[in-house]
């Protein structure tokens, strides 16, 4: 039975939005994939500790879906057994005045994981390609543009440029990037809106202005295909995961990040002999007291 799935839903070459399923279609079980995620969050864990103690590197983790595709669960069942001193997340709302007074990447630079943590972004930088490519209207309060005839094809070609040219930077300087996207279908997130409308512990979950964006469903899948193709480099892979069943979603998720982290050739400091000395001295003045 096939229970590594990290490589299965990688990005390479042409993506189609259409080709790729929602659903998991093998042979594990819930049950099964409840037990393995216990598992694997050890292993996270693990590396989350060489990670901090290595100090040279830091770990990205983008995280990209429609509404209720499951982002914060998965935040919370992937991550919910690691140190949270060595692990941040970022949820990425409409932008300040602040934020709009600089370019559309500034605010994401102020979030990057420093070395030896773990960033978690629950949305991106990627918004400014997506819910800003299909209201393009937002990218007026930037003040730099002033009419959304600006926003032409070579605009788009620039944004997927600077999204690209700011993962390689880095990529190049100590981060390493992993990229997910949760492809939930139309009737599935009906499914989990009509679950927060009926589910009394779940209406704060639902927003009216859930049901105009959904209107827009296929508009964002338009989004997410070209900015994927755009985007999805061996610096900075993207990964479609089927999430119609959160529980396969997140097992997915978590054998990928594992396995970038493994890659990331991570080590122990090594103790110079001086330091043994003085440990061995150290562990010889306790013993004596």
């Amino acid at each position: 039975m096939d229970k590594d799935f990290s490589d299965n839903f990688l990005i390479k070459g042409s993506f189609s939005i259409k080709k790729a399923s929602t659903q998991y279609k093998g042979k594990l079980t819930k049950e099964e994939g409840e037990i393995l995620l216990v598992q694997e969050k050890e292993k996270l864990r693990e590396l989350q500790e060489k990670l901090y103690s290595d100090g040279s590197q830091s770990l990205l983790v983008v995280l990209q879906a429609m509404d209720a595709a499951g982002k914060d669960s998965l935040v919370e069942h992937v991550f919910g057994g690691v140190n949270p001193q060595g692990c941040n997340v970022t949820s990425f709302k409409t932008p300040s005045s602040k934020e709009y007074s600089h370019d559309f990447l500034w605010r994401h630079y102020l979030a990057l994981p420093q070395k030896g943590m773990i960033g978690i972004f629950n949305r991106s930088h990627y918004e400014s390609v997506l819910v800003c490519k299909v209201h393009p209207e937002y990218n007026l309060s930037e003040k730099t543009w002033k009419s959304v005839k600006d926003f032409d094809k070579k605009f788009w070609e620039n944004r997927y440029e600077s999204i690209r040219n700011f993962e390689k930077h880095l990529s190049q300087n100590g981060t390493t990037i992993v990229k997910i996207f949760l492809n939930v279908s139309k009737d599935e997130q009906k499914k989990r809106f009509l679950d927060r409308i009926n589910e009394q512990e779940k209406n704060w979950k639902f927003s009216m202005g859930d049901l105009p964006e959904r209107a827009l469903f296929d508009q964002y899948m338009n989004c997410y295909e070209q900015a994927i193709n755009e985007t999805s480099k061996d610096y900075a892979p993207w990964y479609v995961l089927p999430a119609d069943d959160k529980w396969f979603a997140r097992v997915a998720a978590i054998q990928i990040i594992i396995d970038t982290m493994e890659k990331m050739n991570l080590k122990y400091p090594q103790l110079s002999e001086k330091d043994k000395q003085e440990l061995k001295d150290a562990k010889k003045q306790l013993e004596n007291e």
